[in-house]
């Protein structure tokens, strides 16, 4: 979780309802019954992705539910996070789809170019031949 920039806790529950009180998560307060342990990141993709990678090899670690800003998070829509894809691979794929429309402008701004370059070669040689 650490290589991922997130942070696991293990809170006595009521000390993390009262940590709670007055925050958007507030609402996952109701999931804090037994044994639990919080997960969090600043990017809200990559605390779900670690979990949901050890809760697969670990039977014991079952995710009840998680926050996500205010909205409170099912087990199905922690899994939901989990799948997309995280901040640093959205970046790059904003900046990848940002550069591709200048590379195509560039291409459609120089193949004119070439086709009249084609054209005016195409012109001259029939004007030598005759």
């Amino acid at each position: 979780m650490r290589e991922a920039g997130g942070a696991v806790r293990v809170a006595k529950n009521r000390l993390a309802k009262i940590a709670l009180e007055g925050t958007p998560a507030e609402s996952i307060g109701d999931l804090l019954k037994g044994m639990t342990v919080l997960a969090y990141s600043e990017d809200p993709v990559a605390a779900a992705k670690v979990a949901e990678a050890f809760a697969k090899d670990n039977d014991k670690l079952v995710i009840l539910g998680g926050a996500m800003g205010g909205t409170a998070l099912d087990p199905a829509g922690v899994k939901a996070v989990a799948a997309m894809p995280s901040r640093d691979e959205l970046i790059a794929q904003i900046v990848s789809s940002i550069g591709a429309p200048a590379s195509n402008i560039a291409g459609a701004i120089g193949a004119p170019a070439s086709n009249i370059a084609g054209i005016l070669s195409t012109i001259e040689d029939r004007a030598e031949a005759a």
